[in-house]
């Protein structure tokens, strides 16, 4: 297989969203810059999403593992397979989220060009109510959580990597793809670490979207906003949160952070929660992190 000068090659990671994967992938083919390759990584081979990608007319490949990688190892092996056919531009999508509308490709790669950028990302709203943001968004000491406050240009030195986002073939040889350990909850923050000290050029264009269902409620807020504690409800998502969040500050780049999430942690736990065996279970995991203990729950 031969790619033409400048491939854009789709990368999608999905498990057990058929119907998610099938909206994602209209609106993937239907871009005014066309994918010059699509590949899906399929974690779940008992509910294959096979007949789904057939039907996509997107030249394809599709990689059926049959052991689940994750988000991180499933993105890590789908870029691995894009920079190996030639692709000189990567962009990334989880099966729950898609670009908002046609435009944009287009617009990501006007961004990059213009900008110089090494990654560049739409900015991630809510599936629902496209006005708010899907996932709160920290500026300093404030959150944000509505597309209107992020501005109507460019945000330089923030990126979310894996909802629509970007790279350079380039950027990876310096940054490498997702750990695999991580499997998921981190694996993002953990790329947005290394490109943030490898000193490449990235950031977010306001002038695009990629909808997604809304993450915000897993974001606890503390001290009428100023602070948020991240608490998942489902104990495998709390497991890897947490887990991988201990091995990030315990990386160059994150240290200084540590005793921050200790404080916010601990009085979300002790102070809201009022749930000290709680704090004391969020502790053990992020110790569990921090010695590269990364057992699977």
């Amino acid at each position: 297989m031969t790619l033409p000068e400048g491939a854009v090659v789709a990368v999608i990671v999905t498990r057990h969203r058929r119907e998610l994967l099938t909206d994602s992938l209209k609106v993937i083919a239907a871009q005014t810059r066309q994918v010059d390759h699509l590949i899906v990584v399929d974690n779940g081979p008992d509910q294959s999403a096979a007949d789904v990608v057939a039907g996509c007319p997107i030249p394809t490949t599709y990689l059926l593992s049959q052991r689940n990688l994750g988000g991180a190892g499933g993105f890590a092996l789908g870029m691995l397979h894009a920079l190996s056919l030639g692709a000189e531009w990567i962009w990334l999508g989880d099966d729950d989220g898609r670009p908002a509308d046609e435009n944009a490709l287009e617009i990501l790669l006007d961004e990059a060009e213009r900008r110089r950028l090494a990654v560049v990302s739409p900015v991630v709203v809510n599936i629902d109510r496209p006005e708010l943001l899907a996932f709160p968004m920290r500026r300093g000491l404030t959150w944000k959580r509505e597309r209107d406050e992020l501005g109507e240009d460019f945000l330089p030195g923030i990126a979310s990597f894996f909802n629509g986002a970007l790279f350079r073939a380039s950027t990876l040889d310096v940054v490498g793809v997702p750990d695999y350990r991580m499997f998921f909850r981190g694996d993002e923050v953990e790329i947005h670490r290394r490109v943030a000290r490898s000193g490449l050029r990235f950031g977010t264009s306001l002038r695009t979207t990629f909808v997604h269902p809304d993450g915000s409620a897993e974001f606890k807020p503390m001290l009428g906003g100023r602070l948020h504690a991240q608490d998942p409800e489902d104990p495998i998502k709390r497991y890897y949160t947490y887990r991988n969040r201990g091995y990030l500050l315990s990386k160059p780049g994150m240290r200084k952070l540590g005793l921050l999430e200790v404080f916010r942690f601990g009085l979300y736990f002790l102070g809201v929660r009022r749930d000290p065996k709680a704090f004391v279970k969020w502790l053990r995991l992020v110790r569990q992190g921090q010695q590269e203990r990364f057992f699977r729950a």
